[in-house]
């Protein structure tokens, strides 16, 4: 027993002392690591602050670059500024300038205006000028042609010896008013016509009598024909009045005629000058039998028919027969009335 008590001593011993080392160099390991901390704790504070000062060091030098390429980049706005100010005040001053012009164009426009105007007047009295003095010109020209013609003529005729010439010449009495027979003519357009007047009046009469045994009284308008291709429209006046026959006064009935119309029932009527004149005719017809004595022809003209009638007074009085012209105007019928005048006859 006591061996074996040696024996655990001894172990025991020996296990003591192996953790009293390896407690020793946990020992010295805690105490390394303690002062490498301690060490490293003051390198990287000593980095730090180095690293700071290079910062700050740093930082203070980017300032004032900063600073001065501001303070340069505030210098160039200033002036760019007061160049833009500058510019801006010149466009300004050339817009005013421009405006003013735009004003004195447009007056300018307006002169121009105005001058092409007077011009264009100008022109057109200068254009007509000239062709009023390039007509009389021409006709200047004309007239030196003409005479210097009609000098030839001259000396030409003052050359020859002297013609007889004959001249128809129609005699022209002192008119005379017409109280025998008396036959009427119309002539228009040339076309002579006969005018059946006083079968006209005698139609006339005969209503007068049918009239007056009526009871009606005032005006009374109507129409009689055609006789001979002519119409009479006329106006009768009816009416009672006093009147003294053999000291006596009595009752009775008037009837006037107070305005008659003759017109053709168609126009044109009759035949023309040329057929009167030149072939067997319808004047030929009337007058066959009449004393050209006792005969008065009275002729209806109008203002177309001038030239024709001068033919047919020359054919006429190459007859015997004396002629009274009543002109009309264009658009007037023959019109007749107790107030109107008898014809007058050459």
């Amino acid at each position: 027993m006591t061996q074996h008590r040696r024996k655990r001593t001894a172990l025991e011993l020996g296990h003591d002392a192996f953790l009293d080392i390896v407690a020793n160099l946990v020992g010295i390991l805690i105490i390394l690591v303690v002062i490498l901390g301690a060490q490293s704790t003051a390198v990287i504070e000593e980095m730090q602050d180095q690293v700071e000062q290079e910062q700050n060091r740093e930082s203070k030098i980017a300032s004032e670059a900063q600073l001065s390429e501001l303070a340069t980049y505030s210098m160039r706005a200033a002036s760019a500024k007061a160049d833009s100010q500058r510019i801006e005040n010149k466009i300004r001053e050339y817009d005013a300038k421009i405006k003013r012009r735009q004003q004195e164009r447009a007056m300018l426009m307006d002169l121009l205006a105005q001058a092409e105007n007077a011009w264009s007047k100008k022109k057109q009295e200068f254009d007509k000028q000239l062709i009023a003095d390039t007509q009389r010109v021409n006709r200047f020209k004309s007239a030196q042609k003409e005479l210097a013609k009609l000098a030839g003529t001259k000396k030409y005729l003052e050359n020859q010896p002297a013609p007889v010439v004959a001249i128809d010449h129609l005699p022209t009495p002192m008119a005379k008013t017409v109280f025998g027979d008396e036959v009427h003519f119309r002539l228009k357009g040339n076309r002579l016509s006969i005018v059946p007047i006083n079968q006209l009046l005698d139609e006339i009469k005969r209503d007068f009598e049918r009239m007056a045994a009526g009871a009606r009284n005032g005006r009374t308008e109507a129409a009689v024909g055609p006789v001979r291709g002519f119409v009479a429209r006329y106006q009768m006046e009816k009416a009672r009045e006093m009147i003294s026959r053999g000291g006596q006064l009595q009752m009775a009935t008037r009837i006037q005629l107070t305005g008659m119309t003759v017109e053709p029932l168609r126009s044109p009527h009759g035949q023309t000058i040329d057929q009167i004149l030149n072939s067997s005719s319808e004047l030929d017809i009337e007058l066959a039998g009449r004393n050209p004595d006792t005969t008065t022809i009275t002729v209806w003209v109008y203002p177309d028919s001038f030239a024709g009638f001068r033919k047919l007074k020359e054919h006429l009085y190459a007859r015997g027969f004396a002629t009274a012209a009543r002109p009309l105007p264009m658009g007037q019928e023959i019109t007749g009335g107790p107030q109107g005048s008898r014809s007058r006859a050459q």
